[in-house]
């Protein structure tokens, strides 16, 4: 039987973008269905989303986080890390691992921009929920 509780973790960098995401997923998953964590920024949440998913706990774990370019490479070996350690954590545990990880190519601290992304995670929120259900869905079929 697949777990009916979801992981969802949030990287602090931008928390205020970030956080969107996980309203987002509310909109979908009821609140009491979702165990919260946060780390400190991207880099971290591979470890510990194949920490949850190992757990046997949680039906998908979610990951959200901002990585911005500071005008140095450092984004890209960041965001290209996260991602392949999230998919590694989801394919060595067989627990889905969802990422709603955004690296845009031209961030600027502006309030347009800010209000841009705030409503773009909420969008992207929305849609690990609906992967995270339909996932679930197919591997209890699957299970029958």
């Amino acid at each position: 039987m697949t777990p009916t509780r979801y992981a969802f973790i949030k990287a602090g960098w931008h928390a205020d973008i970030v956080d969107r995401a996980l309203e987002g997923f509310q909109q979908l998953v009821p609140a009491e269905q979702i165990d919260v964590f946060d780390v400190p920024g991207a880099f971290e949440m591979p470890l510990l989303s194949r920490d949850l998913a190992a757990s046997g706990r949680y039906g998908a774990v979610i990951a959200a986080a901002f990585v911005v370019d500071g005008g140095i490479y450092r984004h890209e070996f960041v965001a290209q890390a996260v991602v392949d350690g999230l998919m590694r954590a989801g394919m060595d545990t067989g627990v889905p691992v969802l990422s709603v990880s955004l690296t845009p190519h031209h961030y600027q601290e502006t309030e347009h921009h800010q209000q841009i992304y705030r409503a773009h995670f909420v969008e992207k929120g929305r849609e690990a929920a609906r992967a995270a259900l339909m996932i679930g869905k197919t591997r209890a079929a699957l299970a029958a």
